[in-house]
């Protein structure tokens, strides 16, 4: 044996634990603000636009789009144009994923009533919208293509719902969007996450 190799001593564990723990904590983050946000959130009504795939791998899912996933309908806002400038937005059809913006959404005047009705956006902003009255909240999006994404798109539950869901969704789809609604806890930071759906009358919860 060399010299050198009797010499060697062993390489300390902190050298091991430091990314193994860092690595954790990536895990660990997502969980956490989901908890956070569902905690102190505020509870706000989202009209959806429904779609149906499958994902063997982790059971039924159900994926959602929004009014306010729309490009045509933000662009109608007040807020859009400075969005545009401050941005450098030259394409009102499509926005990457560089692209992050705020829908100021504003409860209903019948805000009690069940099913709950969807809250309506009044704004876009670039920035966070401080300060905000009570009925109102801001929720953070980004660019995706054609349309705005939330981290609100996709949700999964029992298998055992299966066909129940499917066969409300499909009824309420034929009948007025306004049946078909997602109920949301939307923290001061614009994070939103999914609570619960509503389709008509009845209430699946997450």
């Amino acid at each position: 044996m060399s010299q050198n190799e009797e010499t060697r001593s062993p390489l300390p564990i902190w050298r091991f634990a430091v990314p193994l723990l860092f690595q954790v904590g990536l895990i660990l983050a997502l969980p956490a603000q989901s908890v956070y946000t569902h905690i102190t959130g505020k509870t706000v009504i989202l009209q959806t636009i429904p779609v149906d795939p499958y994902d063997p791998l982790r059971g039924y899912s159900q994926t959602l789009s929004y009014d306010i996933s729309r490009l045509e309908n933000l662009r109608k806002l007040p807020g859009w144009q400075e969005i545009k400038k401050q941005q450098k937005i030259t394409n009102d059809n499509y926005l990457d994923s560089s692209t992050q913006l705020y829908v100021v959404l504003e409860s209903p005047p019948d805000g009690a009533k069940q099913p709950p009705l969807a809250w309506k956006p009044v704004r876009v902003s670039g920035s966070p919208p401080t300060p905000l009255p009570a009925n109102q909240i801001a929720l953070k999006g980004r660019g995706a293509g054609n349309s705005i994404r939330y981290g609100l798109e996709t949700y999964y539950f029992p298998e055992s719902q299966q066909q129940e869901i499917n066969q409300a969704v499909s009824q309420a789809q034929r009948g007025r969007s306004q049946l078909l609604v997602m109920e949301i806890k939307v923290d001061k930071q614009g994070n939103g996450v999914p609570v619960s759906l509503w389709i008509r009358d009845r209430n699946y919860r997450f």
